[in-house]
């Protein structure tokens, strides 16, 4: 779809204009922005609050569906939850399950999972992704939190924005980095040509990966790697190993699909989380254990050649 700006929408944020021309709701239209669907004159729109400006081209990318706001509930979704209290909850995602709805995954996601279990969930937050403060990526396994309410979703969204909240990751990486420990800092936007793609460049957002290599094997060459993230963007940890000539084992999108018939998705998994509760000011931490492929694909690999 092409739209060009008129002069009467002129300054007027583009999650607004999108809602108004292609006629749907302000969540959807944010989720197209987040998505990388929406271009102004050819450049990708990188969040829902930019202004407009009269004469702009508007493109929006594939189909338009204009899903409902509120979400359908599905009491059939498993929820491994690693804690649950009136404010918060802690689940532990399976690879494969999808945080919420989006883009070809309207059905069986763990938000629906959430509402079905704990309908008081449907108002927090935005309607199409109640709850969610943070996600992971489908491909990815482990830990992650959910709000409950208001306050708790206040919280959890300062918390991470002020990167107090802890996340530390588990990944296979193809190669053997030449430092054992060290700091990814490059900013990270969405690729040009294919804006659902994010890649490093100039112009993108500061990002920020802590690494330590834990082991290492020489047949196949891989590491086992630690991430500790000071920055939360999409597909971060992924980018920067790749960036840095180590791509993630199994990540087909970023570099690392080369052969591993153990493994069928990116070997990534948040093993911890930390953060302060919203209402008790208690600091609380989990941690989830590596998921059977990810054992069988490091068990796979024999003993290391070093080990920290």
């Amino acid at each position: 779809m092409n739209e060009l700006i008129p002069d009467a929408l002129d300054g007027e944020r583009i999650d607004r204009v999108l809602a108004m021309v292609a006629d749907v709701s302000r969540s959807r239209a944010a989720a197209l922005v987040a998505d990388g669907q929406v271009r102004l004159d050819d450049r990708v729109v990188g969040s829902r609050s930019n202004r407009v400006s009269a004469g702009q081209m508007l493109t929006i990318a594939g189909e338009i569906e204009n899903t409902p706001d509120e979400l359908v509930a599905d009491p059939t979704v498993e929820l491994r939850l690693l804690h649950e209290d009136d404010d918060v909850l802690v689940i532990d995602k399976a690879p494969g399950q999808v945080v919420h709805p989006g883009a070809g995954n309207t059905m069986g996601t763990i938000a629906q999972g959430v509402v079905a279990r704990y309908p008081e969930v449907r108002t927090v937050g935005e309607p199409d992704r109640p709850g969610v403060v943070h996600r992971l990526d489908k491909g990815t396994s482990g830990v992650f939190m959910m709000a409950r309410s208001d306050r708790a979703h206040a919280s959890l969204t300062e918390q991470l924005h002020d990167r107090l909240v802890e996340r530390r990751y588990l990944t296979v990486a193809w190669g053997q980095p030449a430092a054992t420990e060290g700091l990814i800092e490059a900013p990270i936007g969405r690729a040009v040509r294919d804006p659902t793609r994010m890649t490093v460049r100039e112009d993108g957002k500061s990002a920020r990966t802590n690494y330590r290599v834990l082991r290492t094997w020489a047949s196949p060459k891989a590491a086992l790697i630690s991430c500790v993230l000071d920055t939360g963007r999409t597909h971060q940890i992924r980018v920067h190993l790749d960036a840095i000539g180590h791509p993630v084992v199994g990540d087909t999108r970023y570099g690392g699909g080369r052969s591993s018939p153990d493994i069928d998705r990116p070997a990534l998994h948040a093993a911890e989380l930390g953060f302060e509760h919203p209402a008790t000011g208690e600091w609380l931490s989990f941690e989830s254990p590596l998921p059977a492929d990810m054992a069988a694909l490091i068990d796979g690999y024999g003993p290391a050649d070093w080990e920290r």
